[in-house]
């Protein structure tokens, strides 16, 4: 389809004119996490995502960012009474938290033209700073009912309705931007679920005929490089889609050219990551760990490492804030001032964390109706449920967990989704439902179920111990911990993603399995035993240290403002 010919510019009143006069980035993500209230999002790229939009709003950094609507979001989950997940479609109210924008913009997809309309959705910043988010719709009288359902589900569907969300997003969302009057100087894509958009650039960035010569192709794929950046997110091969070409001719209609897609993407499959990589100047992972171990899966391209951060002041639980706020003055804007943090007096500190504390048991109460109690440790798990993650690691040994219990009181609160095709990630929900059972006389366990970022708040606050075990090398980041770290809650971890770079032991936290100990199990069991719960018991002064190494150590560095800065500085401006 001609893209020139695929356009409606109506008129968008006044509504985009402070962003679309100046030069700006285009952030692209499948999903991004605004608000609990639009379900627009799944788990840790969303909300990574979301925390580098409002870093940039608070930074000024002219950046607008692009996503599906995701109507029916990712989903609802319940538990039925032996622990399995029950799924809902997440429906959210759109015109709360969006305003449609009036130009459309239409792409070929599968022999059919599917119309899109965009919805607006502004990211204000501390400061006032803000950041457009254009939200793509399909759900449109115009389009055949089959398409009108492309942006409702959130990583839902089988391949075709993936390949097709994926359409929308990558060359939809770029010929949305030229349609709404963006001057975009940089395409940043996060993970290569909109990888198509190098499609949409290589049909508008094209030598003259006359320039070609016999044999040679006729895209300036050196200015297309020169646009793009990609950011990888997942060492998971499952994590990096791919289609069979077969699938890829029946669907995509906007670029018929595969000797040129199979060079870029390669020969056997549409694998979306490699096309981002081979069309992309700038390529980065999300930890030094993680770009390391992509740099394995992938050699032959050169990968920087840009650590993954948080957003602080939306990570930071209310009585801490009160705290920093007092004690670092402007902490908001300039994190790495949170260095300081070994000023400020425990009582301070302990107080801020406890009221912390009581609100999270207050609200495990009104979800669950249990009573956890204010005075024993409260160990934090929370992220997608899946396989490598390991969720259930903590029950391997119930007899040693039990004795554990007998002489040092311990409760668990944990919280997370599986995939709806995930099988292993609902069967260790369910094997942390019977654990629970099993453990109710001496050691409380309580599952929070519909995981999202209201939620997470609260417990990254409010834990005592956030504990996360993955497989290594599979962790890419698990910025969860770095949330926790920002409210004075120290890690206990495996050494893979960003807590290799920000473990100091008995400094900021705890690691799993130093050297070349595999047997993660045994060495969880023998750091609660011999010195996270001694030191909680024993030793207040000694807890409230760690909990200062924590945010002094951890929060000055892991933070999505440091974060945006090295993206500005290293990829934008080149």
């Amino acid at each position: 389809m001609d893209g020139s010919k695929a356009e409606r510019t109506l008129p968008v009143g006044d509504v985009l004119e402070p962003f679309v006069h100046q030069p700006s980035v285009a952030y692209f993500s499948m999903e991004i996490a605004l608000c609990s209230q639009m379900s627009t999002y799944s788990g840790g790229l969303g909300v990574l995502a979301g925390d580098t939009l409002r870093s940039a709003a608070d930074l000024r950094v002219p950046m607008v960012g692009v996503t599906l609507l995701s109507k029916a979001g990712y989903f609802r989950q319940s538990l039925d009474a032996q622990g399995n997940q029950i799924e809902e479609p997440a429906w959210w109210d759109v015109s709360a938290w969006t305003q449609p924008l009036r130009a459309k913009i239409a792409i070929g997809i599968a022999g059919r033209e599917v119309w899109i309309r965009g919805c607006l959705h502004v990211v204000t910043g501390q400061l006032g700073g803000q950041v457009p988010v254009v939200l793509l719709d399909t759900d449109l009288e115009e389009n055949h009912p089959d398409d009108r359902t492309l942006t409702h589900f959130l990583y839902g569907g089988d391949a075709a309705y993936r390949l097709r969300q994926e359409c929308v997003l990558g060359i939809g969302g770029a010929r949305m931007l030229h349609a709404l009057g963006f001057k975009i100087t940089e395409y940043h894509m996060n993970e290569g679920h909109s990888a198509l958009l190098v499609l949409e650039l290589l049909r508008r960035h094209t030598y003259a005929p006359e320039d070609v010569r016999p044999g040679e192709v006729m895209y300036d794929l050196p200015r297309v490089r020169d646009l793009c950046n990609f950011t990888t997110h997942t060492p998971v091969e499952a994590g990096h889609d791919k289609f069979p070409y077969e699938l890829v001719e029946h669907v995509l209609d906007e670029f018929r050219d595969m000797v040129m897609l199979r060079s870029l993407a390669g020969t056997d499959n549409l694998n979306m990551t490699r096309l981002a990589l081979n069309a992309s100047e700038y390529v980065n992972g999300v930890a030094k760990s993680h770009a390391k171990t992509s740099s394995a899966m992938f050699p032959g391209y050169h990968l920087e490492a840009v650590t993954n951060g948080v957003h602080p002041p939306t990570w930071v639980g209310p009585a801490m804030r009160m705290v920093y706020d007092r004690e670092v003055s402007v902490w908001q804007h300039e994190p790495e001032l949170l260095v300081n943090a070994d000023r400020i007096a425990d009582a301070a500190i302990w107080n801020a964390h406890m009221e912390q504390k009581r609100e999270l048991l207050k609200n495990v109460a009104e979800r669950t109706g249990r009573q956890l109690r204010e005075d024993v440790i409260t160990i934090g798990f929370a992220r997608r449920m899946t396989g490598y993650k390991r969720p259930e690691l903590i029950f391997s040994d119930m007899e040693r967990l039990r004795a554990i219990a007998a002489r040092y009181p311990v409760q668990v609160v944990m919280a997370g989704k599986a995939h709806p095709r995930d099988e292993g990630g609902k069967q260790a929900i369910v094997a942390i439902h019977r654990a629970a059972e099993a453990l109710q006389d001496v050691l409380p366990v309580v599952f929070l179920v519909d995981y999202d970022m209201d939620l997470a708040a609260v417990m990254v606050a409010g834990v005592d111990l956030w504990l996360n075990n993955p497989l290594p090398p599979q962790e890419a980041s698990g910025t969860s911990g770095m949330k926790a770290a920002l409210n004075g809650v120290p890690n206990l971890s495996v050494l893979d993603g960003w807590w290799a770079e920000g473990w100091i032991e008995d400094i900021t936290g705890w690691a799993i399995g130093e050297g070349n100990e595999t047997d993660h199990a045994a060495a969880l069991y023998r750091k609660l035993e011999e010195k996270v719960l001694p030191l909680y018991y024993t030793d207040r002064a000694g807890w409230i240290r760690v909990m200062k190494g924590a945010i002094s150590r951890n929060a000055p560095f892991f933070n999505s403002h440091r974060m945006l800065r090295r993206y500005v500085t290293e990829a934008y401006i080149r």
